[in-house]
């Protein structure tokens, strides 16, 4: 199956790491469901070229889902220049020598350990290799893309699986609906004569057209063979859906909202507790579907 084809989840995580010119960074990337793409990035200070090439390259590979991606950068070697803070270091030595007569004089390692005395300057001022590390940072985002694609694809193969022993446990139910017994024929025919003779009881004066109206609207009321049918096509359409792969999540949960219109009407229409549990255990299944279809991409 090619990629294209394949059904992904919204679902994954996934992190690479590269270095050079002194410097170590990771990318990860995190995405969970969401109605459309919605992104976001934080990278490191010192760093902010990568936003918009993260922003350029993330759209071409994912077209839906809430997606997080981070880059966080090391110097190696040095580690940053240490420089310390020579006016708040006066202050304290000052401060010290006036409280002179009341404790004795701080010691210099109890200074150096003042917060913001001690100061580290990053060096995050790459000069000529600046445009190099950035392509490298560039290759290691793909890198992470490639990984994050893959583990979507992974998870949306287990989803598939689930999705059609949920269309399946529909299709059994559906066919079981259609084969209780208050639907067939003579069932039908002899519910229709009570319901007519209970009519005729309540209203004698009824005419024959209006008899003829009121038997047809209960014919109506009693059919479910319209939404049994829909849900058939449905079904099918959902399991072509499947197969053909893509990005299929808002298909999908489309045909879910019509698959839970045709089991409403169902129970709605059931006259019968038969009829009424298998109805009712069809929305159960028909939930279950439209739960695990949106995590589709």
């Amino acid at each position: 199956m090619s990629a294209h084809h394949q059904v992904a989840s919204m679902t994954g995580f996934a992190r690479a790491d590269g270095s050079g010119h002194g410097h170590v960074w990771t990318f990860e990337i995190k995405s969970v469901n969401g109605r459309n793409l919605d992104l976001r990035c934080r990278v490191a200070p010192g760093f902010d070229a990568l936003e918009p090439v993260v922003k350029a390259v993330v759209p071409q590979r994912l077209r839906r889902g809430n997606v997080n991606v981070t880059l966080t950068v090391t110097r190696t070697g040095t580690g940053g220049e240490l420089r310390i803070n020579r006016p708040l270091l006066d202050r304290l030595i000052a401060l010290g020598n006036e409280l002179g007569g009341v404790a004795e004089k701080p010691r210099l390692d109890a200074l150096l350990a003042v917060r913001g005395v001690v100061e580290t300057i990053e060096d995050t001022d790459l000069g000529d290799a600046r445009e190099a590390v950035e392509a490298a940072m560039a290759v290691t985002l793909n890198e992470t893309l490639d990984r994050l694609t893959a583990a979507r694809f992974a998870e949306g193969d287990r989803l598939v699986r689930v999705l059609t022993e949920h269309l399946d446990e529909i299709a059994r139910l559906t066919e079981q609906a259609s084969r209780c017994a208050s639907l067939q024929p003579e069932a039908i025919r002899h519910k229709l004569r009570a319901q007519v003779a209970a009519l005729l009881d309540a209203i004698p004066s009824l005419t024959e057209d209006r008899l003829a109206q009121e038997a047809a609207l209960l014919i109506t009321r009693a059919d479910v063979r319209e939404e049994l049918d829909r849900l058939r096509a449905h079904i099918a359409a959902a399991r072509d859906m499947l197969s053909k792969g893509g990005a299929i999540g808002r298909q999908l949960d489309f045909l879910c909202q019509e698959f839970n219109r045709e089991a409403n009407t169902l129970c709605s229409k059931s006259a019968d507790v038969e009829l009424t549990r298998t109805g009712l255990s069809l929305k159960a299944a028909i939930e279950q579907l439209r739960e695990q279809a949106q995590n589709i991409e």
